[in-house]
């Protein structure tokens, strides 16, 4: 049982399988030719889904999120140039900087995991970076970030920034995105991704809304045809039927409390999470606890946080065995 990589384990819904397959085998009529290289009924249908007044021409998407990442940093960073975040965090982040030929710089967040107008506005001023990744909520720790932060290192800085929301539709029902802070900041730009909260992980596709002239950016980097006609259809299918798509997150947000509830009454230390995931302390030997885990068929994650796992909420059977494992395994400091 796979609970590492924060998968999204329920299953796409029957029917709404059956829509994407029916759109594939329409694009399959034409797959001789080179898909549409604009992808421009995929960014209408993020533009959609995304709302806040966003359009076709504030939309770009890749392969993941991870391949739109790195046509931000292949536009923007590359050698003689920093990409700064507040470790820890994502870890593909110093690999694609590095993979361009820029520098990682790994700022600092408070013992909660928290980060604070006052430390950002002052590391980001220290550091001067060219790029600036945040991720909200923040993997591996799932701790949410302020607007208030994104607006203030915005202002104290004259680089490119990112607000990565990979694992917003987790987030409370009422939590605002960076979205609403797009509109006359031309050097924002907000990623999300289809693997989470769209159950897509296999599928690969990631997307962002930013200012026209950023997605143009993009355009000088980008290999041709990146979407293949198939992924295209896929995404289009799944994003006709959000609302079906989206019914398990309330699920996976029960469970991921759950989690967090019985962590604490086991007598570990759960974080708060905004995210699909769980990251708890406490626990005296994460390599032995890790092992004993997996021994017992659970698979979590030991993301290199001295005493410290990180587990995915998956579905309630998944849950319950995690939890029964652990429970039995008594290793909590």
């Amino acid at each position: 049982m796979a609970l590492n990589v924060n998968e999204n384990t329920h299953p796409v819904p029957e029917g709404v399988a059956s829509d994407i397959l029916d759109e594939i085998a329409v694009a399959l009529h034409d797959v001789n030719r080179y898909p549409d290289r604009e992808f421009t009924e995929l960014r209408e249908g993020f533009a959609n889904y995304l709302g806040h007044g966003l359009e076709a021409k504030n939309i770009w998407a890749g392969n993941g999120s991870n391949e739109v990442l790195q046509h931000i940093l292949q536009a923007f960073a590359g050698p003689g140039r920093t990409v700064f975040g507040f470790a820890p965090t994502y870890s593909m982040y110093p690999l694609l900087a590095q993979g361009t030929g820029a520098t990682w710089v790994a700022g600092t967040r408070h013992p909660d995991y928290e980060v604070t107008v006052d430390d950002a506005v002052a590391q980001v001023r220290d550091n001067d970076p060219d790029v600036i990744l945040l991720c909200s909520p923040n993997n591996p720790t799932g701790t949410p970030l302020s607007l208030d932060v994104v607006e203030a290192v915005y202002e104290a800085s004259s680089g490119i920034v990112i607000v990565d929301e990979a694992y917003q539709e987790f987030a409370p029902k009422d939590a605002p995105s960076a979205l609403s802070l797009r509109e006359g900041r031309p050097r924002l730009a907000v990623s999300r991704t289809m693997s989470k909260a769209f159950a897509f992980a296999g599928a690969r596709v990631g997307y962002l809304a930013a200012d026209p002239a950023f997605i143009d950016a993009l355009r000088l980097v980008r290999l041709p045809y990146h979407l293949s006609a198939l992924t295209q259809a896929a995404a289009v299918a799944a994003l006709r039927n959000a609302p079906t798509m989206l019914a398990m997150v309330d699920e996976i947000v029960g469970q991921r409390d759950r989690i967090s509830a019985t962590l604490e009454a086991l007598g570990y230390t759960p974080h708060p999470s905004w995210a699909n995931f769980v990251l708890f302390g406490g626990v005296s030997d994460p390599s032995a606890t890790w092992r004993a885990l997996y021994d017992k068929g659970v698979l979590i994650r030991d993301v290199g946080i001295p005493q410290h796992l990180r587990v995915t909420a998956g579905t309630e059977a998944e849950t319950t065995a995690f939890l029964d494992a652990l429970a039995s395994i008594g290793s909590a400091s």
